[in-house]
């Protein structure tokens, strides 16, 4: 059974809409002001939140934003029909939907519904959904698919081929390659006088990943032959 947190200070509509969600077969509890519904929220796992705009204290929009930053819950606005405003604020603050007041019982209750049965989907489709692969050594983490890279944990910036020489080597780690095959491999082209692209793109990898760039310890050289990605 979905449990329903209603965060509504009229005490009237409050009681209405628990009373048709309880006949719908859904289980609510009501807080009748900001504070004390974001203290609920936070304290307790609920399906989903029906929370009012205009709340004494903490109004609704702050609410939202603090529930927002802790949880992932479809959150549903209850505003005023002149509350344009607060909805598109809402909506750009995370929540999922909003209905104005005056409102159908009945349909609040098919927009929780509908709120929930999305929420779920969202859910199964990112369980069932191909985990991204990740190439990773100590502090430097790639993610192909993303064309990102991370060291320590943020992300560095990085240009195309600069990508593809550093997921090259990292995936070939301890491989000694020289420039020509370097070049040949991420430039695709015979190396006809252009190698030295190899040396510059090495340097500001260097300067990206290395914490001391001009003692490497990951892109090494290796001289006579050529460069190694070192773990």
């Amino acid at each position: 059974m979905k449990n329903i947190l209603i965060i509504e200070d009229d005490e009237a509509i409050a009681d209405i809409v628990q009373d048709f969600l309880t006949i719908n077969g859904f289980e609510s509890t009501i807080v009748h002001d900001g504070a004390a519904g974001l203290a609920a929220a936070l304290t307790k796992e609920y399906d989903l939140i029906l929370l009012d705009v205009m709340l004494p204290g903490m109004d609704g929009i702050e609410v939202l934003k603090k529930i927002r930053s802790e949880l992932l819950v479809p959150i549903l606005l209850v505003t005023a029909k002149n509350e344009e405003l607060d909805k598109l604020r809402g909506l750009g603050l995370g929540a999922d939907d909003y209905i104005s007041k005056p409102f159908s019982p009945t349909e609040l209750v098919a927009r929780v519904r509908a709120n929930l049965a999305q929420f779920e989907r969202l859910n199964k489709q990112e369980a069932t959904a191909p985990k991204e692969h990740t190439i990773g050594t100590g502090d430097i983490v790639i993610q192909p698919q993303a064309m990102k890279v991370f060291v320590g944990g943020k992300e560095v910036a990085m240009k195309h081929k600069e990508f593809e020489l550093l997921l090259f080597l990292m995936e070939n780690i301890q491989h000694v390659f020289s420039k020509e095959e370097l070049y040949e491999t991420i430039w695709g082209m015979e190396s006809i006088g252009e190698i030295r692209t190899v040396a510059v793109h090495i340097n500001r990898l260097r300067e990206k990943i290395e914490e001391n760039p001009s003692e490497p310890t990951h892109i090494q050289t290796v001289w006579g032959a050529g460069y190694r990605f070192v773990p």
